[in-house]
């Protein structure tokens, strides 16, 4: 069976030398040294100046939102995963829907000054697929309005903008680390911001709100990753350069092959450098795509349609007409892509939807 994308596994004697550490140190938890040696570590590889791991991708988002969403107006996308929406909604906050681009698929940055009233806080965006949002429209917008920019930057490992990480980007990114991503830790996530007060409120709201064992700088939750989680990062991370390699390698022989006389992909924002996180293909019609998925599963491929449906038409939220969003999320099929996926197999897919498009 080949899925949507499929989980790296390190050498598992390179993890058993990592978890081997945690047993010389027996400590298993509350930021012990595997973890203080990952964020240095990432700091270096993403060329970053800062970075808070934490136990999943969503935490992040829901902490900036607690902080900076006070309860207001967050603008934000239609088309990503539902816990962008889910998160806002979460943290009390209002989200105001604007529709994307139909290439970048993107939030269209020039629909977003309309949206914003006398409650507007945030905006929260998403670079999907790693593809950067419009970050100097947005940044300008935020600017003029006195609003902050949260981006859900999940899928963004690895991606530079500008020759600059896009982590780096926004009053806030957040990413996940969880096992389907290109670097994962089993479950996990970071944030990154760079205005130093801002991360102070960060690092003490994901561990408690503690100022030391007995001292309290304010509220807090339990945000925090393991040295379990810690050891798998660390037994990935000397692979991401093999990883985005193979990848590049799979997303190439798509470009080649599929038949884009009838389907469209995504577009990658210039001056971006990608990271081949998923592959999307966007379809004429829902009724083709719903045809190849099942002569893909028929063979046993599991193609995702992903981002489906589009967020403003789930049942607690109040979105309003999202068209093009909703019209991509009905036509868009995220193809296998992982490291090691056989050559042959790629060719297989590509033929298998060649043939089954009019």
């Amino acid at each position: 069976m080949i899925n949507v994308t499929k989980t790296f596994f390190p050498p598992l004697e390179e993890y058993q030398h990592q978890l081997q550490r945690v047993w010389t140190n027996e400590w298993l938890t509350n930021r012990g040294e595997l973890l203080l040696e990952l964020e240095e570590r990432l700091k270096s590889y993403l060329n970053v100046s800062n970075i808070i791991i934490m136990n999943n991708g969503t935490i992040p988002i829901q902490i900036a939102l607690k902080l900076l969403g006070k309860g207001g107006e967050v603008i934000t996308t239609p088309f990503s995963y539902v816990a962008t929406t889910s998160a806002i909604i979460w943290e009390q906050c209002s989200p105001v829907f604007v529709d994307i681009h139909p290439e970048y698929l993107t939030i269209d940055e020039t629909k977003i000054e309309a949206a914003i009233t006398a409650n507007t806080t945030c905006i929260l965006a998403t670079h999907v697929f790693g593809n950067p949002c419009n970050i100097e429209a947005i940044e300008a917008i935020a600017k003029k309005y006195n609003l902050f920019v949260i981006y859900d930057a999940a899928h963004a490992f690895g991606v530079t903008y500008k020759n600059q990480s896009i982590f780096e980007c926004g009053d806030v990114s957040t990413c996940s680390f969880h096992a389907t991503k290109l670097f994962h830790t089993g479950e996990g996530g970071a944030v990154f911001c760079s205005n130093e007060a801002l991360r102070h409120q960060f690092f003490y709201s994901h561990n408690f709100g503690h100022n030391g064992p007995l001292d309290f700088h304010g509220l807090g939750i339990n945000g925090k990753i393991s040295e379990l989680q810690s050891a798998m990062g660390l037994a990935v991370l000397p692979y991401m350069d093999m990883i985005l390699s193979q990848r590049k390698t799979v997303v190439d022989l798509y470009n080649a092959s599929l038949n884009f006389s009838k389907l469209k992909t995504i577009r990658i924002r210039e001056n971006t450098v990608w990271n081949y996180s998923y592959y999307p293909v966007i379809f004429e019609s829902e009724q083709e795509l719903l045809t190849v998925q099942k002569a893909l599963n028929a063979q046993g491929i599991n193609p995702r349609r992903y981002f489906y449906p589009s967020l403003n038409t789930i049942n607690y939220v109040n979105g309003g007409s999202m068209p093009i969003s909703e019209a991509i999320a009905s036509r868009i099929l995220c193809l296998p892509l992982f490291a090691d996926i056989p050559e042959e197999m790629v060719n297989q897919i590509i033929i298998i939807i060649n043939e089954n498009i009019c």
